[in-house]
């Protein structure tokens, strides 16, 4: 687990407020109608979250919102192909990722998802001490315990906008697929099975990234913090 203060940091970066929407059939049966104000409040609540999920793979935040145009012409396009395996939230964001994979390969600034597995990211190294997190039982992957010097730091260190400037930039520097993982995992709060359904991955792969995703984010912290 990320010990209570790292999840304190993460809460930090809340998701927008998402628009109040109807059920996703109803809100599929809108579009299909040219419903104008059911297209704008979809875009209005997903907007915001489909440009932090394009911005690891593209160079500027202009390139990630025309992506997101891209990812909003093909959702009214493919309503048609919408099966309901999944959410239309999870749908929409697979989108949203595809498109931003073709134009990050295109741009030759990533390989695609499908052509790794995690340990080819960035070889057989661990990127925390594998003695830092139990190693079976139910807890088997999760931390055995908060850093020690977390414990005494009071609440305004870790509630404080230097923090969360800390954390943010600890999660855009991690690699396309952790920054993305832990980005809707641990900020937007998804589960891991709308995760892999939206990035067409693996429970395993899902759980090695977010797992060395968190550890770098937590090491950043922790170097934050014992300066303090």
């Amino acid at each position: 687990m990320l010990g209570e203060g790292m999840t304190v940091a993460l809460e930090l970066i809340p998701p927008e407020t998402e628009a109040v929407l109807p059920d996703d059939q109803a809100l599929i049966e809108a579009l299909k109608r040219g419903d104008e104000a059911a297209f704008v409040k979809l875009v209005e609540a997903y907007q915001g979250l489909l440009i932090r999920l394009a911005m690891p793979y593209v160079a500027h935040r202009a390139m990630a919102e025309d992506v997101v145009q891209e990812t909003w012409l093909g959702v009214l396009r493919g309503l048609d192909r919408f099966e309901a395996r999944s959410s239309f939230k999870t749908w929409i964001c697979r989108i949203l990722v595809n498109r931003a994979r073709t134009r990050a390969q295109r741009d030759g600034r990533l390989v695609p998802f499908s052509s790794f597995t995690p340990a080819d990211e960035e070889g057989d190294e661990p990127a925390v001490d594998p003695a830092r997190f139990y190693s079976s039982g139910r807890n088997e992957g999760h931390w055995m315990s908060m850093v020690q010097s977390w414990d005494d730091l009071p609440e305004e260190s870790l509630l404080s906008d230097e923090t969360r400037e800390r954390v943010r930039t600890a999660i855009e520097a991690l690699p396309a697929s952790q920054r993305t993982v832990i980005t809707l995992r641990d900020v937007e709060g998804w589960p891991a099975s709308e995760v892999c359904a939206a990035l067409e991955i693996s429970e395993a792969n899902q759980r090695v990234l977010l797992h060395r995703a968190r550890g770098k984010v937590r090491q950043a912290l922790e170097r934050y913090f014992e300066g303090v």
